[in-house]
C-alpha cells in the first residue's frame, strides 16, 4: 500500500475537474439521501474487520450519514434548534473525519517547515473550513438517495465505494478513503468522481505558498479569504 501522500497524489498542473464540487464534497459525504441504501451482493462481499469487535469501514461509514441524515430531517422551528442541529452535524463530523491528517496532507511537504503552534492553528482554521462548506451546502441534497456499494481493506487503509442517484437519475461516485487510528476507523479523503478533495486543495494552498507564504495563507484562512465551496443541486428538479 503506498503512503497517503502518493494516494492522495495529484499533479499540479492539471486542471481540476469539477472544482467547486470536489472542494466541498465533504458535504455530500454526511448530508446525502432519504435512508441510505446497500446492495446485498455488497454487503455479502464486504471484507471483515482485521481487528475483532472493531466496526468495519461500509458499516462506519453508513452509521455516520444516518447520524447526519437524522439531524438533517430535523426541521429547526427556531435559531436555537438550528444551532442544536447544526452542533450535532459537527459532533458526528468529528468522529467520522481525521481532520488533522486531512490537514497534514493538504500541506504535504509544508507540513513539516511550520511549528508546532503554526500547524495547530492551520488544522483549526482548515477545519472551519471544511465545516462551513458542508454546513452551507447540507439542505442542497437533502433527499437525494445514497447507496453503498462496496469495501475494500488493504491493512490500515481502506476504502468505501458509494453512489449518488439524484432525483433526475444522476449518478455520481463517491468513494470514502480511510485510515485505521487504534480501535476505528476514520476518513482522511474523499473522492469524486477520482477526484480527490485533498488534493484539490493541496493544489490550491501550494501555490499561495510558492507565490506568497505560509503566513499569507493562515491570513486569509482567518479572514475567510478562501472560498468554502458550495455544491449545487446537481440534477435535480427546480
Amino acid at each position: 500500500m503506498k503512503p497517503l501522500e502518493e494516494r492522495t497524489r495529484w499533479s499540479e498542473g492539471a486542471p481540476p475537474r469539477h472544482w467547486g464540487v470536489a472542494l466541498a464534497i465533504v458535504v455530500v459525504a454526511v448530508s446525502l439521501g432519504t435512508q441510505p441504501a446497500i446492495s446485498g451482493d455488497a454487503a455479502q462481499d464486504a471484507q471483515p474487520s482485521t481487528t475483532t469487535g472493531r466496526v468495519r469501514p461500509l458499516d462506519f461509514v453508513k452509521s455516520s450519514v444516518s447520524q447526519v441524515l437524522a439531524a438533517v430531517r430535523s426541521r429547526p422551528a427556531t435559531s436555537s434548534e438550528s444551532a442544536q442541529r447544526r452542533a450535532e452535524i459537527r459532533r458526528v463530523a468529528d468522529g467520522f473525519f481525521d481532520f488533522n491528517e486531512m490537514a497534514r496532507l493538504t500541506l504535504s511537504r509544508h507540513w513539516s517547515a511550520q511549528s508546532p503552534e503554526e500547524q495547530e492553528e492551520f488544522v483549526r482554521l482548515f477545519t472551519a473550513l471544511l465545516e462551513r462548506s458542508y454546513l452551507s451546502t447540507i439542505e442542497n441534497y437533502a433527499g437525494e438517495r445514497i447507496s453503498f456499494l462496496s469495501e475494500s481493506i488493504n491493512g490500515t487503509y481502506a476504502q468505501v465505494s458509494s453512489r449518488i442517484t439524484t432525483n433526475r437519475r444522476v449518478e455520481i461516485s463517491i468513494d470514502y478513503r480511510l485510515i485505521e487510528r487504534g480501535d476505528r476507523w476514520a476518513v482522511y479523503d474523499v473522492v469524486l468522481d477520482s477526484v480527490s478533495l485533498v488534493s484539490n486543495y493541496r493544489s490550491q494552498f501550494n501555490s499561495i505558498i510558492r507565490t506568497s507564504s505560509f503566513a499569507d495563507l493562515l491570513s486569509r484562512l482567518r479572514n475567510k479569504q478562501i472560498e468554502a465551496h458550495v455544491i449545487p443541486r446537481v440534477g435535480r428538479v427546480p
